[in-house]
């Protein structure tokens, strides 16, 4: 278990969500709702190769930040990273609507399939160790997310129900 007082490391800092991860009980939702929050006011209104640019960047930092908290304070998936509930939040978010209910549902079904490691997710979190292990599955979570509400928000739109 790791301490808030670790916060002054920068990789522990970046992995716990900038602290998020220490809020009492359920971190990853606390790590998801920020990410929620950060994609409402700052990400939604960017153009998609945007989104992607910065997704891409916080992969790749949170990649090392996660490894050096492993190899630093010798865990494989604490609690308190939660780089990985952030990520695959913004995955399941690329490049959709900015509706409240829209962001509302990618939260409660990335939750669900994050929580629940149903399939493959469930084996690529038991197989797959380090920083990248403690990514991955919610990566694929993420994207089976978006690929779901964007699949209601494109049969809305084709039955002509006001998605907005």
């Amino acid at each position: 278990m790791l301490k808030a007082k670790d916060l002054t490391s920068p990789s522990l800092f970046w992995a716990s969500g900038f602290g998020l991860g220490f809020l009492p009980r359920a971190p990853g939702t606390w790590g998801s709702a920020g990410a929620l929050i950060v994609w409402w006011f700052a990400l939604a209104d960017l153009a998609p190769l945007a989104q992607l640019g910065f997704i891409v960047a916080y992969f790749g930092i949170s990649w090392w930040a996660c490894q050096r908290v492993c190899d630093l304070f010798s865990v494989d998936d604490a609690g308190e990273v939660v780089a990985d509930e952030v990520l695959g939040m913004w995955v399941a978010l690329f490049a959709l609507p900015a509706i409240w209910w829209v962001g509302l549902f990618g939260f409660v079904i990335f939750r669900f399939l994050d929580i629940q490691k149903p399939s493959l997710i469930g084996r690529l979190d038991r197989e797959w160790k380090g920083g990248l292990g403690i990514i991955v599955d919610d990566l694929l979570a993420g994207a089976m997310t978006c690929l779901g509400v964007w699949a209601l928000v494109i049969i809305f739109r084709v039955l002509s129900i006001n998605v907005g």
